[in-house]
């Protein structure tokens, strides 16, 4: 039974990094369509800053994306979730938040929350960075404690 379910892993691990390259691959065809879109309409080779904006939170989307795959390859590979990839993802994900947030549309309260949350984020890197801290899958973690 274990091992039917070390396979059914593997393929939902299998199946989970195609679909994220296929959705990495169609955001970054967006993203150069956007960009092709917004420099050629007239006044030629010139971008809002509202586009610009538009478009900085989709590059930082595809970087959250390549790093949701990485560690679902690292995961197939290797069974190890690196918690430092888990905390980047979170990063990069409150950055572009940031990044596209307009605080005026927004209450004092909330923007101090995004704050606590990114202290916390990083207080977390830094710590998962220096211990250099891994999740293993359960099975292996035990034969190796076992060892």
């Amino acid at each position: 039974m274990i091992n039917l379910l070390e396979k059914f892993e593997r393929m939902v691990n299998f199946v989970l990094m195609l679909m994220l390259f296929v959705v990495i691959t169609l955001s970054v065809v967006d993203i150069a369509w956007m960009l092709v879109e917004d420099i050629l309409t007239p006044p030629l080779f010139r971008v809002s800053a509202r586009d610009l904006l538009e478009l900085f939170g989709l590059f930082l989307l595809v970087l959250v994306g390549l790093e949701l795959l990485e560690t679902v390859k690292r995961f197939y590979l290797e069974g190890e979730i690196h918690l430092q990839v888990i905390f980047t993802v979170a990063l990069l994900a409150i950055g572009r938040k940031i990044i596209i947030l307009e605080p005026a549309k927004h209450d004092g309260l909330t923007l101090i929350g995004l704050g606590v949350i990114i202290l916390a984020l990083v207080v977390g890197y830094v710590v998962i960075r220096n211990k250099g801290l891994v999740i293993r899958r359960r099975r292996e973690q035990s034969e190796s404690e076992g060892a």
